[in-house]
């Protein structure tokens, strides 16, 4: 079938879209920025990229006019608080008409359990696309989800992110709130399994685990399997807001989007419109079920997506990836150039590795520090980490950096900093044939770029100046030095086999 997958750089496109391909059939992906999304080589011929911005006319294109199906996988949760329901009823409404120009026989829509009479604002606004489909002329299958648990997504890491930091904690009444947890791998498998199935058109669908939880007992369960032990005292005195800022300091989430959460975490999302079960059956997991799961991935490093990853919950314009060459009028520049004779591979390895839990190889108290202020100020900060330890694609966020270029087989690395500062700026590592062959073979150049705006931009600049000296001479030294993560986990491996013989 000839399909059509919107938010397919999302957290829940990136996962649907090689079941799709692997079903055989032919996905038209439609994205902001082409350069984001990486294709399978065996996918020729069966993926299309439509680049284009639901949200802004002179960027819509035609669709092809002969569609099978379309999923909307679209939100605006991670933009502005007060403006994000407009826009998700914009998008939702410029998307039918370009499915109006074609032979579309279907809209899927993932949604969220919405059951109560009182819905948040991202509950309301989720409630009002699902109308704006049904309203439509094409038929409409809505399957509304409630918290999905999965390695890199938003429910997951937050969780993560309290449990894991937090052994005694002082949190809001809506702890108490009941949901029904469901497995990424279930959501996946219905939104597939509905797929031009006459028998789900103009129906709504709840989806969600075989359990019935409490945010806490979510929260302690997490503990248990973590093998931590932590105390949750729950008071009625945190208003919203408050709460918003608790989640906001805690977790690597950006403030609207913990604005956006507690608003909704107020209402219960319990499965109550069933049905679904006779449509697609499948093996629910259960919550313990899927936390191992996602710990399964995360370990073996392959975790395919992170909701992290989508430009809504950044200062990213989707513009700056025009910045595959660094700006140079109008720029103050930072540039270290370290001769070396080590292998090239152990080299660009620990560039690969950068930040997260490896950290920025020189002074990382500074770093976080710089993170901390910036949480303070709105910003993104360290906490978002990274996908992979030692993976990284064009679009990946990295701590408060943005992959703009990740070209291993060329030896350059480009980051675009997300943190709230007055200009631009970027950060470059490229590996490259040393010209003196008599002081080494090889040549790291890091280059550390900021475009200022204004008298603050400026004044900023110089401020931060006199710790370049030892911050970026020291990250771009070590970078050639330090030992390498997987030759060091080998030796370990291969030492600890080693013993065990003897």
């Amino acid at each position: 079938m000839k399909i059509l997958l919107t938010g397919a750089n999302g957290y829940i496109g990136r996962r649907l879209l090689p079941v799709l391909v692997h079903e055989g059939h032919h996905v038209f992906c439609i994205v902001r920025d082409k350069s984001r999304i990486q294709l399978e080589e065996d996918w020729h011929g069966k993926v299309e990229l439509i680049e284009m911005d639901l949200l802004k006319v002179s960027q819509r294109q035609h669709l092809p006019r002969e569609l099978d199906a379309a999923f909307y996988l679209v939100h605006s949760m991670g933009q502005s608080y007060s403006d994000f329901k407009t826009l998700e009823q914009q998008a939702a409404e410029h998307f039918l008409e370009l499915l109006n120009t074609t032979n579309c026989q279907q809209i899927i829509y993932l949604s969220g359990i919405a059951n109560d009479k009182r819905l948040s604002k991202h509950l309301s606004s989720r409630a009002a696309v699902e109308s704006c489909f049904l309203g439509s002329r094409i038929p409409t299958t809505v399957l509304r989800a409630p918290i999905i648990i999965g390695s890199g997504s938003a429910s997951f890491e937050i969780i993560r992110d309290l449990v894991e930091k937090l052994p005694v904690m002082v949190t809001p009444k809506w702890l108490k709130t009941k949901c029904q947890p469901i497995a990424i791998r279930n959501v996946i498998q219905y939104l597939s399994g509905v797929l031009l199935k006459e028998e789900t058109y103009q129906k709504i669908y709840d989806i969600g685990g075989p359990e019935v939880l409490t945010y806490k007992e979510m929260l302690l369960q997490y503990a248990k399997i973590r093998g931590l032990k932590r105390w949750i005292i729950t008071l009625p005195v945190l208003t919203p807001r408050l709460s918003s800022w608790w989640l906001y300091f805690v977790t690597s989430t950006s403030f609207s989007l913990a604005r956006s959460l507690v608003d909704s975490m107020k209402n219960e999302v319990i499965v109550h419109l069933k049905g679904i079960e006779q449509v697609v059956p499948q093996e629910l997991f259960s919550y313990q079920k899927a936390l191992e799961l996602a710990f399964v991935k995360i370990e073996q490093n392959e975790v395919v997506s992170s909701w992290k990853d989508a430009y809504s919950e950044s200062n990213f314009k989707a513009y700056q990836h025009a910045y595959i060459k660094i700006p140079q009028h109008g720029c103050f520049t930072d540039v270290r150039k370290i001769p070396f004779d080590r292998e090239r591979e152990e080299v660009l390895e620990n560039i690969w590795s950068i930040g997260g839990e490896r950290g920025w190889y020189k002074w990382d108290f500074l770093w976080q520090i710089r993170g901390i202020m910036d949480k303070m100020v709105g910003g993104v900060g360290l906490r978002r980490g990274r996908r992979s330890p030692n993976q990284l694609i064009p679009g990946d966020a990295l701590d408060f950096w943005r992959v703009l270029v990740a070209d291993r087989e060329q030896g350059r690395l480009l980051l675009y900093a997300e943190m709230k500062l007055p200009g631009e700026a970027w950060l470059e590592f490229k590996v490259t044939p040393n010209p003196d062959k008599e002081i080494s073979e090889w040549l790291l150049v890091q280059n550390a770029t900021f475009r200022p705006i204004g008298l603050k931009g400026r004044a900023y600049w110089w401020s931060v100046f006199p710790f370049h000296a030892f911050i970026f001479q020291g990250m771009a030294e070590n970078l050639t030095i330090a030992p390498n993560i997987r030759l060091a986990e080998q030796a370990k491996a291969f030492h600890d086999v080693s013993h065990k013989g003897k």
